[in-house]
């Protein structure tokens, strides 16, 4: 839905709350504007995401390399979606988030909500910013507003 999130913002009257302008806010007030970011692989591939926190939040976001999208989006679907949760994938992970550091990364966004199932906030090398728990935050004060 966030990669036509344009269309739906001119053709409806209701406002949209865009997951990367939560995050991108969350990003900001911990004064960071590099970071890491772990999903599908459209996720981290596709410009809907990394683009729009580079525009509207200066926020330059480093993603694996193709190898490790590929392992990342493999244990999301083939393992994290059916409940696995095993401490291999986790280490891998980790292991990734651990290069994404060396390569200047000061946080990590999970843009996947079964990714903080896996690897714990308290375990990451680096900040964890959980898209899930920021949008539903996002919309929680929107709503109080």
């Amino acid at each position: 839905m966030h990669k036509v999130a344009q269309a739906i913002e001119t053709r409806c009257d209701v406002p949209f709350l865009h997951i990367a302008d939560a995050t991108g806010r969350a990003i900001t007030a911990k004064g960071q504007n590099r970071v890491a970011l772990l999903g599908t692989r459209y996720t981290m591939e596709q410009d809907f995401y990394r683009g729009r926190l580079q525009q509207q939040f200066a926020i330059d976001t480093l993603i694996p390399e193709a190898e490790d999208r590929e392992r990342i989006n493999q244990i999301i679907f083939d393992e994290l979606c059916l409940g696995v949760f095993s401490e291999h994938s986790r280490d891998y992970y980790l292991q990734v988030i651990e290069l994404l550091a060396e390569q200047g990364a000061e946080g990590v966004i999970f843009g996947c909500t079964e990714i903080g199932l896996l690897v714990p906030e308290e375990s990451s090398p680096l900040p964890v910013f959980d898209t899930a728990a920021i949008h539903a935050a996002d919309a929680v004060e929107f709503m109080l507003s």
